[in-house]
């Protein structure tokens, strides 16, 4: 695979809902191409409206760092090499759990999926399921 299209973000998104409702959280889900641009969005029901943003964020931060949002919350620790990298980018970077890169067969980042509505673990649970799905794919 070499770009997330809309077809790909579909697959990702409904992977990922299927792993939310079985945790039980509603959540957000957004799918970002290389370019951190919106390819695919979805906020179930009585999903937190806040969680409209932070989960894009998470998927931007993804791409735009190709970093793992948990890896960024890391790094960015107080003492850390990039400390204050969460106040970056008009504050859009996400220094918590619930983001990854997706990377083609080579290892290059050609998109990002964010999750938002539970805990960083409950968030990044979900992610992780649509991050297999788009392995799969």
């Amino acid at each position: 695979m070499t770009e997330v299209t809309l077809d790909v973000a579909k697959e990702l998104i409904a992977a990922a809902e299927g792993k939310a409702e079985e945790v039980g959280v509603p959540m957000c889900i957004a799918v970002m191409d290389d370019g951190a641009n919106l390819v695919g969005f979805h906020r179930m029901d009585d999903a937190l409206i806040a969680s409209i943003d932070i989960s894009q964020n998470k998927a931007y931060s993804a791409v735009s760092l190709k970093l793992d949002t948990e890896t960024i919350q890391e790094v960015s620790q107080p003492g850390e090499s990039l400390y204050g990298l969460g106040n970056t980018n008009d504050g859009r970077i996400i220094t918590f759990g619930g983001g990854f890169p997706l990377e083609d067969d080579d290892g290059n980042v050609i998109g990002g999926i964010g999750v938002s509505g539970g805990s960083a673990k409950e968030d990044m649970e979900v992610a992780q399921a649509g991050v297999d799905a788009f392995d799969s794919l």
